[in-house]
């Protein structure tokens, strides 16, 4: 038995050393979360985990690195590319934050950037052409493996520019990947910021066709936009791989390819999370992630009795503590009879105790002023019910809704008062938001029907104008949930 197993082995051996593997490392939606928080993420421990792997890999973004904390948001997106630089990051594409400092933001970090800059659906309106320092794909060699890195932006940028213009994405990878494929490569990525099940924003997803239409000749898919993680899922064999956002995690991909015929034979994928405790922080890149840091940004302003939480704690519960809070805070401000605050602008959670300048920033990491808008009741329903996608995407204040919940996930028997009282179609109503929504960005788009004529500034105060000055009146404490629930 024992020269059997001899023999069996002997005969595997030559097999196992044809199969060469090639080391990738994604991260998406890193937003400029440079330094731990609360004991997990940023660079320094991300340094640490690449160190500790293999000599020879790929680094890869999918995007939305421009903006997010105060150190990006004060150099206009300069920072973010200036840590990818010293990361030394092989490629990225373009995120829809990458125009949160408008169109002309946009050139200033494509300039900067020392890695390929991907974007096969991105065109420049004037010439018709890439920008300058874009590409729609790029070919590199990683130990004798020729990867090809082909990249789509997302196409709903923050602030819309006439300088640039997209191009339907599947058409736009057809045409990158037949001009990949005659340099043949011997594995192909994708990498999109946008997500395999993006219900946050509420779009269809067209990521998964990539698996379905392209199966065979693209191996891995990297997204992002939605700040969700997936890990070793298949379409036809093609591995799609998202790895949260915040820095608080890294994807490392194993792919295998034949080494003596080059030919792609498999991949997989595995999350790190970057817990510092265990991941341990590189020194020479927490030092320059630290020289980067904004002055006078670690000021406490106020403190938290107890954790503000971002998400829904009950399932059938659908604002959270601290959305609710924001709101309320909106509604007070303005004197208006309905708050409406876009759940996608909390970014973290309040954490319990001492509350910084900075923790602000990168709860609400946008400078919003806050809006006041006159709708009447038919807009209303209409706006509330359009808000699932299937979450709601807002929370309220003065306004309460109980809905029901079919299989499909359709939304029916929509109940909403305001005070208490049913909303009628014709009556008018005063609500406020922030000026981003009530301008139509992003899923405020139904604002976009309002004259402007029924839209006013409320102040000049912005939202974390609005939550410093609470603070500095005294401890806040989390408000009770319960004003969108599922019956």
């Amino acid at each position: 038995m024992k020269k059997t197993w001899l023999l069996l082995a002997a005969l595997l051996l030559p097999l196992a050393l044809t199969a060469k593997t090639t080391t990738i490392y994604h991260t998406s939606d890193v937003h400029g979360f440079f330094y731990p928080r609360e004991g997990r993420g940023g660079f320094a421990a991300m340094a640490a985990v690449l160190k500790a792997g293999p000599k020879c890999y790929l680094l890869l973004d999918s995007g939305d690195f421009a903006n997010g904390t105060v150190e990006t948001r004060n150099s206009k997106g300069l920072k973010g590319v200036q840590m990818m630089n010293r990361m030394g990051y092989d490629a990225a594409t373009i995120g829809n934050h990458e125009f949160d400092f408008k169109g002309e933001g946009v050139a200033p970090l494509l300039a900067n950037a020392q890695f390929a800059v991907l974007a096969a659906n991105f065109f420049e309106t004037s010439t018709g052409k890439y920008p300058p320092s874009v590409l729609p794909y790029k070919i590199f060699d990683e130990n004798g493996v020729k990867v090809a890195v082909i990249g789509l932006a997302n196409r709903v940028p923050t602030n819309p520019s006439k300088l640039y213009s997209y191009g339907k994405p599947l058409a736009a990878l057809e045409k990158a990947l037949t001009a990949a494929e005659a340099k043949k490569p011997d594995v192909v990525v994708v990498l999109v910021h946008d997500s395999l099940e993006d219900d946050k924003h509420g779009t269809q997803s067209y990521v998964g066709d990539i698996g379905r239409k392209f199966a065979g000749r693209v191996h891995v898919v990297l997204g992002g936009h939605a700040h969700k993680i997936f890990q070793n899922e298949y379409i036809n064999g093609v591995l799609f791989v998202e790895s949260g956002s915040y820095l608080n995690n890294v994807s490392r991909i194993s792919v295998e390819t034949d080494d003596e015929t080059g030919k792609f034979v498999s991949a997989k994928s595995e999350l790190i999370p970057l817990v510092t405790a265990k991941t341990g922080e590189d020194e020479e890149m927490k030092a320059y992630a630290d020289s980067l840091r904004e002055p006078g940004v670690d000021e406490v302003v106020g403190t938290a009795s107890d954790v503000l939480t971002k998400l829904p704690a009950d399932e059938n519960r659908q604002d959270s503590p601290l959305n609710d809070w924001i709101a309320d805070l909106l509604r007070a401000y303005s004197g208006a009879q309905i708050a409406v605050h876009n759940n996608g602008g909390t970014r973290v959670d309040m954490k319990k105790g001492p509350v910084t300048k900075r923790d602000l920033i990168d709860i609400h990491p946008f400078d919003n002023t806050v809006t006041l808008v006159t709708v009447d009741g038919k807009f209303l329903k209409r706006f509330v019910k359009k808000g699932f996608a299937p979450r709601s995407l807002y929370t309220y204040s003065g306004l309460t809704i109980t809905y029901k919940q079919n299989k499909k996930g359709k939304i029916k028997d929509i109940e909403i008062l305001v005070d208490g009282k049913p909303v009628e179609n014709r009556k008018k109503y005063t609500l406020v938001t922030n000026s981003y929504i009530a301008g139509g960005g992003s899923e405020g788009w139904m604002f976009k029907q309002i004259p402007d004529e029924d839209k006013k500034l409320a102040g000049s105060k912005t939202i974390r104008d609005l939550m410093e000055d609470a603070l500095k009146k005294g401890p806040v404490t989390p408000p009770q949930t319960g004003r969108i629930i599922r019956r």
